[in-house]
């Protein structure tokens, strides 16, 4: 079966970043994003083995989203200056080792990781989505798992870690979190919900409209008062929190695995100054041209 590897770029770039520290080429260039990305996506690769596989990053903040919510994502530090010229490196890495690359102005990589992965279902194939971000969890399916790099044991997430995680079904990931809100993406939620109680209402109620259309229901007069005042932020919430339907179109064989381009892999080794990758390079290329005399 084929199976779709995307891999959430700006979230692995910082993961890289922040886990190697005082990196540098010879030039003085820092390089720890680098090497710790490459790293981490050949363990991605070991682990999952997919058919196919793309990198996703980030094109700025959706106009839908900032409209509705013009402090949506306001918090957020500025990218590390020693961080910024690595992400150029690093889609020079993907295009010399042929893993698809995607990134389009305008466009959050969510957005475009979840049309991906419909596409994929849609198809038939599995997709595996590498991220740590919890929105990706409202597109779990029988054909759709997530890979959490904090997860320790390696588990590639289906509806049953999910619901372990937060206590509600993958298709009410998006009224959990606008019943709760989401302070990574400065998203407010219900004054005094947080994720046990959330999971609680949509245990009992299923959805968000439903809770809204019962809440005479809700034992708590505080609770049942600050969901009432809250009505309409949750409802902008579920707009902020699912993913939009954005164009995606990619061709099949564009992500399809690919052999490497081992002679500029090299080139790039010897200019981050990574010699244990560029021996490894060389002793592949060697490997070749003996089998070509062959």
């Amino acid at each position: 079966m084929e199976r779709l590897l995307i891999i959430d770029g700006h979230s692995y770039a910082y993961r890289a970043f922040h886990a190697i520290r005082e990196l540098h080429s010879l030039s003085g260039q820092p390089t720890n994003a680098i090497y710790g990305f490459i790293k981490m996506l050949a363990k991605l690769r070991a682990t999952v083995v997919p058919t196919h596989w793309i990198v996703v990053w980030d094109g700025g903040l959706s106009a839908e989203r900032m409209a509705a919510l013009p402090e949506y994502k306001a918090q957020r530090a500025e990218m590390p200056e020693q961080m910024r010229p690595q992400l150029d490196e690093i889609v020079s890495y993907l295009d010399a080792a042929r893993v698809a690359s995607f990134c389009r102005d305008g466009i959050e990589a969510d957005d475009v990781i979840a049309c991906l992965a419909r596409r994929a279902e849609g198809k038939d194939w599995e997709t595996v989505i590498a991220s740590a971000d919890k929105d990706f969890m409202q597109l779990v399916s029988p054909r759709i798992g997530l890979f959490n790099p904090h997860d320790k044991t390696e588990t590639i997430w289906t509806s049953e870690q999910v619901r372990n995680k937060t206590g509600v079904e993958p298709s009410q990931i998006v009224d959990w979190l606008s019943l709760m809100g989401d302070a990574v993406d400065n998203i407010s939620g219900v004054p005094g919900v947080g994720p046990k109680t959330a999971a609680d209402l949509l245990k009992q109620f299923g959805t968000v409209e439903k809770l809204f259309d019962g809440l005479e229901k809700v034992k708590s007069e505080r609770l049942r008062a600050a969901l009432l005042n809250a009505k309409d932020a949750v409802r902008r919430n579920r707009e902020l929190v699912r993913l939009h339907n954005v164009e995606c179109d990619f061709s099949v064989e564009a992500m399809a695995v690919k052999a490497p381009d081992m002679a500029r892999l090299r080139e790039l080794y010897s200019r981050w100054g990574f010699k244990t990758l560029m021996a490894a390079v060389e002793e592949s290329m060697r490997g070749e041209r003996q089998a070509a005399l062959i």
